[in-house]
C-alpha cells in the first residue's frame, strides 16, 4: 500500500506593499470585485480590502499567484469582513 499525499489548504497568506502612496501591490488576492479611477475593491484572504485614491489603474492581475499591482494617487485602505458589512451603517458607527 502506498502511502497517499496529504493536501492542506493554502494558508491565509496577505502581504501589502505601498510604495510612496504610488504604487501597491498585494497578495493573497483571490479576485477584484470592482475598481474605477477612484476605488478598487478586492476580495482578499482576509477579508475584503477597499483602496481609494485619484488615478487609481490595475496595472497587473495574476491569478496564479495572487498577486495584483495598482497604480496612481492612493489616499486610503479599509479592510472589511462578511460581518462588517451585514450590520450596515449603524452597527459600524455605534460599535
Amino acid at each position: 500500500m502506498q502511502p497517499q499525499a496529504q493536501t492542506t489548504p493554502l494558508a491565509a497568506n496577505h502581504n501589502v506593499i505601498l510604495k510612496d502612496r504610488k504604487e501597491l501591490i498585494a497578495s493573497g488576492v483571490k479576485s477584484i470585485t470592482s475598481y474605477d479611477e477612484y476605488t478598487v475593491i478586492l476580495e482578499t484572504q482576509l477579508g475584503t480590502l477597499q483602496i481609494g485614491g485619484k488615478n487609481i489603474s490595475v496595472s497587473e492581475l495574476s491569478v496564479q499567484t495572487g498577486e495584483v499591482q495598482i497604480s496612481g494617487s492612493i489616499d486610503y485602505l479599509q479592510y472589511s469582513t462578511k460581518s462588517d458589512r451585514k450590520r450596515g451603517l449603524w452597527g459600524r458607527v455605534n460599535r
